[in-house]
């Protein structure tokens, strides 16, 4: 949020998705369990894995999915930016909604490519990586809440659907091939530098958004150090933002 608020060349709101405020008002109720191995890298071995029910997979943050009530939570009308919580901006955010907001698109995002295995285990708290299509896609997307693709997505499915179903934005293949679309006709690509993925992006990539995606300085010694002189000059911008805001 700080870091929004600070490169922002005009107002902008800013909201965390709080998933226990998403349950006491009957948005969210997805089942999750604690599970019964331990965070394989972190130093705390009394902190243990969550597991979702559903498809039984361990999940890093309270937003794994309750950030897929994005639309919903914009009144689905307007554009909405939800990105990770391990991420910081280099540059001014209102850009986005400057320059990427054709209204044919039902959303924008990077299109990482991770078909070829990932050598990181872990990432953030230590949890195991799997690769599956579109992964990281839904890590920093600008939806184009009021798009009728999101009349595919309920509020129920945010609840009930497979990880899988929800990270690989299904709904819109759904209401892409009812319709005669493809998939690509209604995402729009936002340049790399938007979701700059640390250990994965190439370094020669100016970044306007950093996503310590394995973990970030916050673990220095723990889950995280950085791989190269790309990662280390983040790392202490970040530091530096860390120390301005306290």
């Amino acid at each position: 949020k700080y870091s929004a608020l600070k490169q922002a060349s005009g107002p902008i709101n800013v909201y965390p998705i709080k998933q226990d405020l998403m349950r006491r008002t009957g948005l969210y109720r997805r089942a999750w369990q604690l599970g019964n191995s331990k965070f394989p890298s972190l130093k705390n071995d009394s902190v243990l894995q969550h597991r979702d029910e559903s498809d039984g997979r361990p999940f890093a943050t309270d937003f794994a999915f309750s950030r897929f009530l994005t639309p919903f939570l914009h009144r689905l009308e307007g554009w909405a930016v939800f990105m990770d919580c391990d991420m910081y901006f280099r540059s001014d955010p209102l850009e986005l909604f400057e320059k990427y907001n054709d209204p044919k698109y039902a959303m924008y995002c990077v299109k990482h490519d991770h078909t070829q295995a990932s050598e990181e285990k872990y990432k953030m708290y230590g949890n195991e990586q799997y690769q599956y299509p579109r992964k990281n896609w839904s890590s920093f997307v600008m939806y184009n809440c009021g798009h009728e693709a999101h009349k595919y997505l309920t509020v129920d499915d945010v609840s009930t659907k497979t990880g899988r179903w929800l990270h690989n934005f299904m709904w819109i293949e759904d209401y892409a091939r009812e319709n005669g679309f493809h998939f690509d006709d209604l995402v729009g690509e936002l340049p790399e530098e938007w979701n700059w993925l640390d250990g994965h992006s190439l370094t020669d990539i100016e970044a306007k958004n950093v996503h310590f995606t394995r973990g970030g300085p916050w673990f220095r010694g723990q889950v995280w150090e950085p791989l190269d002189q790309k990662s280390e000059m983040y790392a202490k911008e970040w530091e530096a933002m860390r120390d301005e805001k306290f």
